[in-house]
């Protein structure tokens, strides 16, 4: 009787650890998921040498008014893949998959990186209560800052959390942020037109500092925040980019591989 209670106890005390260890390892890959998923994604597209590009069609030309916040997104994406066959994916050569931005009212697509997504505007940074749920479906464009094709500074933000543990509840879109060098593409479509920059510098900050969401500029330039290092909020990512025709492109891509520098003066 008293071997058959040790044996009881011992598989009670057993199922209770391998519950635990499982409970763990679904709480990392709930945490994690999504940032290993976009990772392996992005590493695996890299060896299919296989590259994005932006399709749009703009809207008919209209008399120029003055940017306002849109009316209207529409969050579906629509993706459509220039070769569909599975051994001609997996096989050497370039591929090409066209991205058709998801909102033409307010939406980002970086080739590089195949982020498409809708840019919710004007929503305020400091506050989590209004923040939070829109960066559960898209980017978020920081109240105060200029739209598309105004002088000024475009502020937009994405994967925050107010946790550690809620990284996985919210959108992965800037995960890859720090993929992005000096003159790689970032499109913002806004109110039917379609707006190139080109990626001039990148930095980890504070996530105190706000100078970048706050400074004023005689020029045109695009602000793409998210939390660093991915997962976690102990730092900032900044990328910074430049309307393209602003640029010396040629000047920007010869710099590629070399480190992030200020091109504020351009």
């Amino acid at each position: 009787m008293k071997i058959n209670r040790e044996k009881i106890k011992f598989i009670i005390l057993r199922t209770i650890g391998n519950f635990l260890v499982l409970a763990s390892l679904f709480g990392i890959f709930r945490t994690l998921g999504p940032a290993l998923y976009i990772e392996t994604k992005y590493r695996v597209n890299q060896l299919r040498n296989v590259r994005y590009e932006l399709t749009f069609r703009p809207a008919k030309a209209e008399p120029a008014s003055p940017p306002t916040a849109p009316e209207k997104l529409t969050p579906t994406p629509n993706i459509q893949e220039a070769q569909s066959t599975f051994f001609g994916q997996i096989s050497g050569g370039d591929k090409v998959e066209f991205i058709s931005p998801v909102s033409t009212e307010f939406g980002l697509v970086i080739p590089k990186i195949g982020a498409n997504a809708p840019v919710f505007p004007n929503i305020n940074a400091a506050d989590k209560k209004e923040y939070l749920p829109v960066l559960r479906q898209g980017v978020a464009h920081a109240m105060g800052s200029v739209f598309p094709g105004v002088t000024g500074n475009i502020y937009l933000f994405a994967h925050s959390t107010d946790n550690f543990w809620n990284v996985g509840r919210y959108n992965a879109i800037f995960y890859l942020l720090k993929e992005l060098e000096k003159g790689d593409e970032v499109n913002l479509i806004f109110q039917g037109k379609r707006h190139i920059y080109r990626v001039v510098n990148k930095m980890i900050v504070s996530p105190t500092d706000v100078s970048y969401l706050t400074q004023q500029t005689n020029y045109e330039q695009l602000t793409l925040q998210t939390c660093w290092p991915p997962g976690t909020t102990f730092k900032r990512l900044i990328v910074i980019a430049r309307p393209e025709k602003d640029l010396n492109l040629n000047e920007i891509t010869a710099e590629k591989n070399s480190d992030f520098t200020d091109f504020s003066s351009l």
